[in-house]
């Protein structure tokens, strides 16, 4: 019998197309488009969840991998410690608002 992988209950996994503005909902995306961001990177996703109050190890962060709708293309994830009774969604909507937040501040920066 071969050994798998167990379902990990502890961790939420946040893939970079949860966030997405390019995607289409069935294509992955979970947040509205005007909560959405154009071509999140990992690295921006961590900085998010960071800000957002999740602590963030350097082993949950995994920029190589695919996103199972889209495995033709590189996508990425972070995996974050679930806290008591926050449901995912939830984790993904404060994510989400951190994540647009950035980006707004980076281009009011630019102008």
């Amino acid at each position: 019998m071969r050994d798998r992988a167990l379902k990990d209950y502890d961790h939420v996994i946040l893939w970079l197309d949860y966030f997405n503005k390019n995607l289409k909902r069935r294509q992955g995306r979970k947040v509205k488009r005007d909560h959405a961001v154009f071509d999140p990177t990992v690295q921006e996703l961590v900085e998010a969840a960071k800000t957002a109050g999740y602590q963030v190890e350097d082993d949950a962060v995994n920029d190589a991998a695919r996103f199972p709708r889209r495995s033709f293309v590189k996508s990425g994830y972070v995996m974050l410690a679930k806290k008591e009774g926050v449901k995912k969604s939830k984790v993904i909507a404060s994510v989400a608002e951190k994540l647009l937040q950035k980006h707004a501040r980076q281009k009011s920066g630019k102008k």
